[in-house]
C-alpha cells in the first residue's frame, strides 16, 4: 500500500462573506425575498468518459450532507422554500478530468432560520477519484467520507457545526484542507491508520480524543507502525474543534 498522507488545515474565517455572496444578502432596505412553499427536486450527474473528477459544493446557509454509495457520478435530493436558493448544477468534462459544479441560488436578503429551510442530500460514486472543494457559510454539514476514492479535500466552514469523516483505507497521498469558522469541528481519524495531528491554539478549545500529546503535536497508537500515515495540522480558532480517533 502507498504512504497515504492527509493534511488538513483548519483557521478561523468569517462566514459573512460567503452567506451574503451565496445568498445575496442586501444593505440598505433591499426588499427581502419571501419564504413559501417547500419545494424538492432530485439531480443525478454521469461520469461519462471522466475518469476523475473535481467536484464543487458551495452552499450559503442550510444543512448539507454527503456521503458515498452513488451508482451515478452524483445522485442529490435538493429541498428548499426560498425560490431563490433553487440550487445550480452543472457538469463538464475536459480530457479524462469532470468539473461538477453545485452551488445555491442567491436569497435575496434572506437569512437561514424560523421557516427559511434548505436541504441538500448528496451521493457520490466511491470508484470515482474525487477532488472534493466544500464551501459553507452557516448551517450544519455531515460529511460521512470514509468510503470515497479522496483524491483532495478542501472545506470551508462559515458559522455552524460540521463533522468530518476521515477513517476511510486510503491507497493513494492526498492533501485535505479544512478551514474553520465559528462554531464546532468533529474530524473522525482512523485507529487502524497511523495519525499525526499538529494542533495550534487559538480563541477556541481543541480536543483530542484517542490521540497521547507528543511534543507540540498529537498522535495515535498506530503511529510508526502503519504503513499508511495521517498527517493533520490543526490551528485553532473560534469555536470548538473535537480531534477524534474511532
Amino acid at each position: 500500500m502507498r504512504r497515504s498522507m492527509v493534511h488538513l488545515v483548519v483557521v478561523a474565517v468569517a462566514a459573512t462573506a460567503l452567506f451574503a455572496g451565496a445568498c445575496g444578502t442586501q444593505r440598505g432596505g433591499t426588499q427581502q425575498q419571501q419564504v413559501g412553499e417547500m419545494q424538492r427536486e432530485s439531480r443525478s450527474i454521469q461520469a461519462e468518459n471522466a475518469q476523475s473528477v473535481r467536484a464543487n459544493l458551495k452552499m450559503g446557509a442550510g444543512e448539507l450532507n454527503l456521503t458515498g454509495g452513488a451508482d451515478q457520478l452524483m445522485e442529490g435530493d435538493f429541498s428548499y422554500n426560498v425560490a431563490d436558493w433553487k440550487p445550480k448544477v452543472s457538469y463538464e468534462v475536459s480530457g479524462e478530468t469532470g468539473e461538477l459544479m453545485v452551488r445555491q441560488g442567491s436569497g435575496g436578503g434572506v437569512r437561514l432560520g424560523g421557516d427559511a429551510r434548505n436541504e441538500w442530500d448528496i451521493l457520490f460514486n466511491d470508484e470515482v477519484p474525487t477532488d472534493l472543494v466544500v464551501q459553507m457559510g452557516a448551517g450544519e454539514s455531515d460529511l460521512d467520507l470514509d468510503s470515497l476514492t479522496l483524491t483532495g479535500l478542501d472545506l470551508h466552514m462559515g458559522a455552524g457545526k460540521t463533522t468530518v469523516d476521515l477513517t476511510g483505507d486510503y491507497g493513494q497521498d492526498f492533501e485535505a484542507s479544512i478551514q474553520g469558522g465559528v462554531g464546532e469541528a468533529t474530524v473522525l481519524l482512523p485507529s487502524e491508520v497511523g495519525v499525526r495531528a499538529k494542533a495550534q491554539g487559538g480563541i477556541g478549545k481543541i480536543n483530542a480524543e484517542g490521540l497521547q500529546h507528543e511534543g507540540n503535536s498529537y498522535v495515535n497508537d498506530a503511529y510508526g507502525d502503519s504503513d499508511v500515515t495521517l498527517r493533520v495540522d490543526v490551528q485553532g480558532g473560534i469555536g470548538e474543534i473535537n480531534l477524534e480517533v474511532v
